[in-house]
C-alpha cells in the first residue's frame, strides 16, 4: 500500500455501525470506496485477495476486551500488517421512527454487547421494555426503521443512516468506553516513524523451554521498550499452546526496538510482525501522551554507544 494511497476499503459491516463510523475518520476512506463485509475474516480475505486495499476491523474494546477473532485472523494465514489505528468513543443512542416517544417503546432491538453496555440505562428508563437481540448495531437501526421494533440501541451513524429520531443519546453505562480499530493492508514498508508509534507482534514461545515468556519480556525490558498490551490466544494445536499478542511503544525503525526484535527472533519459536504505525492519541487532555525512553535508552544513546564501540574496535581508546 505505501506509495499508492488506498482507494478501496472494506470494513466489518453492515452499514451504520461503529466500524463504518471509525473508517470515515480516515481521510482516504472518506474519499474512496467503502464496502461492508459480513465478518472480520471476510474483510481481511478481501485484502489478501487484492479485492480491497485495506480493511478496518475491531481490535479491542475498553469494556469487553480484545476481539479474539481479529487476533486469530492476523496470526494465521497470509501475513497482513496494521498501518493505522483508530480509537472511537462508544456512544450508544436510543433511536426510533419519527412520532414514537420514549413512553411508547415496548421493544428495543440491540446487539447483545450494546444492551449489556446500556443495562443500567435500560433498567432506569425502560424497565418494562423487551430487549431483542440482533446481529449488529446496524441491524438494530434497520429493524427500528422498518417497524419491526419500536426502538433501537445503535451508533449515531446508524440512526442518521436510517433517518431515525433520537429518543436519548449517550446511554452507555460507561461514558468513557472506546473501541480500538485497526486498518490492515498487505505487507509493505511501514509508515515512517513519528516519535509516537506502536509496534504489534504475534509471538510464539518455545513451550518446552523454562522461562520462555520471561525471556520475551526481558528482551523488551532491558532495552526500555514499553509493553502496552499483552494478550494470549490458543493456537489450536494442543491444549496449553498459546500465541502472545504484544503492543509495544516504538517503531521498527527505532534502534532499541530493532534490537529487541532481533532478540525475540533468537529466543522465540516464531515472531510475526503485525506492523508499526502511529499511535492514535485520542485524549491528550487526560494525559494520553508519549512515554519517553528511559535514560540511556534513546536512539541517540544507542548511536553514541555504537560509535564508541566502533572506536574501540579501531584501536581508538579516547
Amino acid at each position: 500500500m505505501p506509495g499508492t494511497p488506498p482507494t478501496r476499503f472494506v470494513y466489518l459491516g453492515p452499514e451504520g455501525t461503529f466500524a463504518e463510523q471509525a473508517l470515515r475518520t480516515v481521510p482516504a476512506a472518506e474519499r474512496g470506496g467503502r464496502t461492508p463485509a459480513r465478518s472480520v475474516g471476510e474483510a481481511l480475505d478481501a485484502v489478501r485477495a487484492g479485492e480491497a486495499d485495506a480493511a478496518l476491523v475491531p481490535m479491542e474494546n475498553s469494556i469487553g476486551g480484545a476481539v479474539g477473532v481479529t487476533l486469530d485472523e492476523l496470526a494465521e494465514g497470509e501475513p497482513l500488517v496494521i498501518t493505522r489505528e483508530v480509537i472511537l468513543p462508544v456512544e450508544f443512542v436510543l433511536a426510533a421512527r419519527s412520532g414514537i416517544a420514549l413512553a411508547d417503546v415496548r421493544t428495543v432491538a440491540a446487539h447483545p454487547q450494546a444492551s449489556t453496555q446500556c443495562r443500567g440505562w435500560l433498567r432506569d428508563h425502560l424497565p418494562d421494555a423487551t430487549v431483542v437481540d440482533v446481529l449488529s448495531n446496524g441491524a438494530a437501526a434497520a429493524g427500528a426503521a422498518n417497524g419491526e421494533y419500536d426502538a433501537a440501541i445503535c451508533a449515531p451513524i446508524g440512526a442518521t443512516r436510517h433517518r431515525l429520531a433520537l429518543l436519548a443519546d449517550k446511554i452507555a453505562d460507561h461514558p468513557d468506553a472506546v473501541t480500538r480499530f485497526a486498518l490492515v493492508s498487505r505487507p509493505g514498508p511501514p509508515p515512517p516513524p513519528t516519535g509516537d508509534d506502536v509496534t504489534s507482534l504475534a509471538v510464539y514461545i518455545a513451550h518446552d523451554r523454562v522461562g520462555a515468556l520471561l525471556s520475551v519480556l526481558t528482551e523488551l525490558a532491558t532495552r526500555g521498550v514499553n509493553l502496552t498490551r499483552i494478550e494470549s490466544r490458543p493456537t489450536g494445536e494442543a491444549l496449553g499452546r498459546y500465541v502472545f499478542f504484544l503492543d509495544c511503544t516504538g517503531h521498527v525503525a527505532d534502534v532499541r526496538l530493532g534490537e529487541a526484535l532481533q532478540g525475540l527472533r533468537r529466543v522465540c519459536a516464531d515472531v510475526r510482525f503485525l506492523g508499526s504505525y502511529p499511535r492514535h492519541r485520542w485524549n491528550p487532555a487526560a494525559g494520553d501522551r508519549p512515554v519517553p525512553a528511559p535514560a540511556g535508552l534513546s536512539d541517540s544513546d544507542y548511536a553514541d554507544a555504537a560509535a564508541w564501540l566502533s572506536r574501540l574496535r579501531a584501536g581508538e581508546l579516547n
